[in-house]
């Protein structure tokens, strides 16, 4: 498992370069430490990464610019900062979690193990981030419609008909979504605001009708729990 630190305060850097590993005792994990966003950026376009931790105040400048590009890559961001106030907002940008300084252990392991478990996120997400041409577009949430695996990618479907496609995979892209987002099938995940009808047909084919007519498929392993959650007949 490969960690990025990005963290220009250097006590604050050798914390969680202690922590992280204890935290994840028994894996095979790579942890390497940044002090500004430009170097780390570079090294974020040469490198794989799982998991970035982030400090909000990066020699002054203003952390949510950078958050917006940082949580369009396709790992997941975890904010490190003693700006606790700045917790909602953050989380209306995709982060998975916002550990606190001065950080303490049992909670950086609880962020870590809600990335381990793949623990969806309770707080409002608001906005996907998204690079194009080295820009960052920000897409509301409430315009998507669904989303589909496209390999470790995935195409998100907005109610303008419009298609982006997004770094992170369907599996990490459900652990930042709001609830209104649900997993149908191993290749979509639908926005339950937009869904009209539940199908069943013969054979054991299921899907869903959206308002605007498009149907998706329903995995059979899910249609059960997906046709009482949608209270769909």
């Amino acid at each position: 498992m490969n960690i990025l630190i990005v963290e220009d305060e250097a006590r604050a850097a050798r914390r969680l370069q202690k922590l992280i590993p204890q935290a994840l005792k028994g894996r095979d994990i790579q942890v390497t430490h940044i002090e500004t966003l430009g170097a780390a950026i570079t090294l974020m376009d040469r490198r794989r990464f799982d998991l970035l931790f982030l400090d909000l105040n990066l020699n002054g400048k203003n952390g949510f610019d950078l958050l917006r590009e940082i949580v369009s890559y396709p790992f997941h961001t975890i904010i490190v900062s003693a700006y606790a106030e700045k917790a909602l907002e953050a989380f209306e940008y995709g982060v998975l979690d916002f550990v606190p300084k001065p950080v303490l252990a049992e909670r950086l392991e609880k962020a870590i193990q809600r990335f381990l478990n793949q623990d969806r996120n309770d707080n409002e997400v608001k906005y996907l981030s998204l690079r194009k041409g080295g820009n960052i577009e920000l897409l509301p949430t409430a315009k998507i419609k669904y989303i589909h695996a496209a390999g470790h990618y995935s195409e998100i479907f907005l109610e303008n008909h419009h298609c982006k496609l997004h770094d992170k995979s369907l599996e990490r892209l459900l652990m930042l979504l709001p609830a209104q987002f649900e997993r149908i099938h191993k290749s979509y995940i639908v926005n339950i605001d937009y869904v009209k009808e539940f199908h069943a047909a013969s054979g054991s084919r299921y899907s869903v009708e959206l308002s605007n007519g498009e149907t998706l498929p329903v995995g059979r392993s899910r249609y059960k729990t997906i046709k009482e959650k949608l209270a769909l007949g």
